[in-house]
């Protein structure tokens, strides 16, 4: 007599077997695994046509065993980019027990908020959902393989902590990144991930989804300098049924087909004048090419700013420059340290290179070092608050040209790089060319806040401001006790002439204030 069969068995058979069918198919497992039309999916009947094209090619590519797969895709808003996230992860752990992969966005935030709450859903959703484990910042496979239990994890990006994403092998079974939000992910988290995929006889899947903000960064030249290497697709928002269509057409109203806010944010498409970016990537990229001239530069003050540390993530930065050259000191970068250590670090390198003047960030905490620097007696100490009063006016002289003292340090550094030389560091390039600006109620130009470069995916740019800081004041010749007027010394700026008036400063080398 035949042994009766077990239901559950033959379930989990089939399974398995429309699994390894499903292996090189996202499209039709994401097809054959929700239960379209159904319950929370009812009204729909499968992926949008954008993210049925994806899958395609994803599956075309895998098919086709033409090397790793590199699809970007840009996109305006509401088109359903965390959902077709979500599917590509339960696919890639489905169908490969083994995968190993990483998920990362241009925030901690976008991550745990929008990216993993998509991917709880359609876990809860899916018919493999036994298969794997989700847990806070993983997908974990359950499957007993010889390789090797899989897990994709999420990872916040961070500029300097890209060695984070660099330890990605799995050699001879699968690999999957995914960059969502890929605009604001910093170009050295880009090509960390480049250096880490290199693992022979491997599925490599590398998918950067965003909305284009900017003309520059790994994720522009995905569409231009490296489109030979990427599948490159544009999605229009009006084209998904998933949008807001009435809202879509008051944007279109309001600022016109052709506007850069429409071509980003509806049509997926790149902006003609590129995003506000303050400082442009070429001038920077000419200043880290630049060569130092030790004649030009040797009879010009030293000068230091000091970026301080608020936040965990941020660090306390130190920089030197001297007239055109910040490229022979190195910036030291501290994080975690104490305002006490960090001021007497500052007077350590102030003393040792015989810097004339040391500009400190004073807002907030910094009020701390710039107290304890004094307290010690370091000469010629200036606090400065980033939202204090600019000193320069419009060409016109009725109104200021900046909105705050950030912005006008900023904007001194911006023509000061036309003839700088500046040091090869992918975090100041990051820093220089990530910060965008825009107007305030009077039109003078206001940089981007910290906290909104974070919300964007960027670190907060603590060299770019310790750099910066170097221009908040002018500051005289060769040293402080040069007799004045002395014309065989250059001058950056001449201290003197600009505070003696107004402050009475003089020649009293006793107030440092």
């Amino acid at each position: 007599m035949a042994k009766p069969r077990n239901k559950e068995a033959d379930i989990q058979r089939t399974r398995l077997q429309n699994l390894e069918e499903l292996r090189l198919d996202p499209l039709g497992f994401v097809r054959w695994a929700f239960p379209w039309g159904e319950g929370p999916l009812a009204g729909h009947d499968g992926p949008e046509a954008w993210q049925a094209s994806v899958l395609e090619e994803i599956g075309d590519q895998l098919e086709a065993k033409s090397g790793p797969v590199r699809i970007a895709v840009a996109s305006g808003h509401g088109v359903g980019k965390s959902a077709l996230v979500a599917w590509l992860l339960l696919w890639a752990s489905a169908t490969v027990p083994s995968t190993r992969g990483v998920v990362t966005a241009n925030t901690e935030t976008q991550l745990k908020t929008k990216t993993w709450v998509e991917l709880g859903k359609w876990h809860g959703l899916v018919t493999t959902h036994d298969f794997n484990e989700l847990g806070a910042a993983s997908l974990a496979s359950h499957l007993p393989v010889p390789e090797g239990a899989g897990r994709i994890d999420v990872v916040p990006w961070a500029a300097h902590n890209a060695e984070a994403f660099a330890g990605l092998h799995n050699k001879g079974s699968r690999i999957l990144v995914v960059f969502d939000e890929a605009s604001a992910i910093a170009d050295a988290i880009w090509e960390t991930a480049e250096g880490a995929l290199t693992d022979a006889d491997t599925e490599i899947i590398w998918i950067a989804f965003g909305n284009p903000t900017r003309t520059s960064g790994r994720f522009f030249e995905c569409f231009n300098r490296f489109r030979a290497r990427w599948h490159t697709q544009q999605v229009d928002s009006r084209t998904v049924s998933l949008t807001d269509k009435q809202q879509l057409a008051r944007w279109v109203a309001d600022y016109g087909e052709d506007s850069d806010f429409v071509r980003v944010r509806v049509r997926g498409q790149f902006p003609r004048a590129g995003s506000m970016q303050f400082i442009e990537s070429e001038l920077v990229e000419h200043a880290m090419k630049r060569p130092v001239d030790p004649a030009t530069h040797r009879l010009h003050p030293l000068v230091m700013g000091v970026d301080v540390a608020r936040f965990g993530d941020d660090r306390s930065v130190i920089v030197l420059r001297r007239g055109f050259d910040a490229r022979t000191w190195a910036a030291e970068k501290h994080q975690g340290l104490d305002l006490m250590t960090l001021a007497s670090r500052v007077a350590e390198r102030a003393a040792a290179e015989n810097v004339r003047a040391v500009f400190v960030d004073e807002g907030g905490i910094g009020a701390g070092v710039v107290d304890r620097l004094r307290q010690l007696g370091v000469p010629f100490v200036f606090g400065i608050h980033f939202g204090g009063k600019p000193e320069t006016w419009d060409a016109e002289g009725a109104k200021p040209k900046y909105a705050n003292k950030r912005a006008e340090m900023w904007g001194n550094m911006k023509a000061w790089l036309a003839q700088a030389s500046l040091p090869e560091d992918p975090e100041l390039r990051a820093d220089l060319c990530g910060c965008e600006y825009g107007y305030d109620g009077s039109q003078a130009i206001q940089l981007e806040k910290k906290a909104d470069m974070k919300k964007r995916g960027l670190s907060s740019p603590d060299i770019g401001d310790a750099l910066a800081l170097t221009f908040a004041l002018p500051v005289s010749g060769a040293a402080w006790d040069l007799p004045r007027g002395k014309e065989s010394y250059k001058t950056d700026y001449d201290l003197y002439a600009e505070f003696d008036e107004d402050y009475g400063w003089g020649d009293n080398d006793d107030d440092d204030s």
